[in-house]
């Protein structure tokens, strides 16, 4: 879910305080445990946040769309609890704390802003938890609906595989769950571009149902 932080924000004319950085896909822009200083606005691409648990496996925690940011906890001089990998080639803007303290003196209603995202980015790490229950049926459902939500359209330029690294799951995971979708109308598939027709039934109990009918 987008914040007013990032959508109420003209990010435009903003963009001349930060550093423009090219990062190439399956590439990390940050890596968990690592110090960090200021924070990230995606202006193209698409990228994965992930956490390492203690046995090194990475669980996704959230997607980022351009439009976003990320990296906030390394506001306050903590490390990284995250790692941010880019899914696809991306462009972003790193904000350093004096940086953003240049850009307060311009637009003084960031500092609350900037603390409304952090609480939201919270609770999507929370969210993030119960992921780990999902099947992997539910896992691509949740991650489809939620890039929806996030481009504000139910049809978004993605890759299978992108789909995978984005799960955490195989291609061919990946590739069994759509064609069921496919078949029942779900979902269609137009030169790398998902189209989610009936977002309804990605949802609790519809998809629960479907898929007992279709795997």
């Amino acid at each position: 879910m987008v914040s007013p932080f990032e959508t109420e924000l003209k990010w435009e004319t903003l963009l001349a305080y930060g550093t423009r950085q090219f990062v190439k896909r399956k590439t990390a822009i940050y890596q968990q445990d690592s110090m960090g200083e200021g924070f990230y606005y995606l202006h193209q691409g698409l990228v994965k946040i992930v956490t390492s648990t203690f046995k090194g496996k990475d669980r996704l925690v959230n997607i980022v769309v351009p439009g976003q940011i990320m990296g906030l906890q390394t506001m306050d001089q903590q490390p990284h609890f995250t790692t941010a990998i880019a899914v696809k080639n991306a462009v972003v803007y790193h904000f350093s704390c004096s940086q953003f303290l240049e850009m307060l003196k311009v637009r003084p209603e960031l500092l609350s802003l900037l603390t409304q995202t952090i609480n939201q980015k919270m609770r999507i790490l929370l969210t993030s938890i119960h992921m780990k229950a999902l099947t992997s049926e539910e896992q691509i459902a949740r991650l489809l609906l939620n890039i929806c939500e996030d481009f504000k359209d139910y049809e978004f330029p993605l890759s299978q595989q992108e789909l995978a690294d984005c799960a955490g799951l195989t291609r061919i995971t990946v590739y069994k769950i759509l064609k069921a979708w496919k078949e029942s109308g779900i979902i269609e598939i137009r030169n790398r571009t998902f189209v989610v027709k009936r977002p309804e039934m990605l949802k609790p109990p519809q998809l629960t149902t479907q898929t007992a009918r279709t795997m």
